[in-house]
Order: structure tokens, then C-alpha cells, then sequence
């Protein structure tokens, strides 16, 4: 469900989190009625952060979301290079 240039971005994203040792693992999953990435600190984890597009939300409240570990919808839009400007923020740090 993911498109080239929506999962590059996505990569792009990851890669400079995985450069600085925030990050170690990923996976994309693909259900019926949308699209996810997950992010992982560590493979045998919960994953941190999900990326994932609806498109069924797209008018409504924007097909992109980024969801915390317990289900909590940190960000939503429908754009996704704005979006992923969330894990750009220089105060964002990994709490352990």
C-alpha cells in the first residue's frame, strides 16, 4: 500500500534516527484497510513508533498518522513530509 516515494521519505527518515543509535529495527505490514511501519529501539520490542496511512481517512482528517506505543495518535495530517518532520525536532530524544 506504501508508494515508492511515500516509503523512501519514510526510509530517509529512519535511516538519520538509525545514524545517530536512536533506532535499531523496522517492519511494514500491510493490512486490508491500511498501510504501517513500525520503528523499534530493539528487535524483541514493542514497537515505539507507527507510521501508518489509511487512505479511507484521507478527506476526512488526512490519510498519515504517527501513533506512540500505547495507540496514541502523536501526529496525523495529510501530508507526509510534514508528518515526518516530527522526527526531525532536536529536542526529541528516546527516553530509557
Amino acid at each position: 500500500m506504501f508508494e515508492r516515494p511515500e516509503l523512501d521519505a519514510i526510509l530517509r527518515a529512519y535511516g538519520r534516527r538509525v545514524a545517530a543509535g536512536d533506532w535499531r529495527d523496522y517492519a511494514i505490514d500491510s493490512l486490508k484497510d491500511q498501510a504501517v511501519f513500525s520503528i523499534y529501539r530493539r528487535t524483541s520490542e514493542h514497537p515505539l513508533y507507527r507510521i501508518v496511512k489509511t487512505p479511507a481517512d484521507a478527506r476526512r482528517q488526512g490519510a498519515w498518522s504517527i501513533l506512540a506505543p500505547g495507540g496514541t495518535i502523536v501526529k496525523r495530517g495529510r501530508e507526509l513530509a510534514a508528518l515526518l518532520t516530527f522526527f526531525d525536532r532536536r529536542k526529541f530524544r528516546v527516553v530509557e
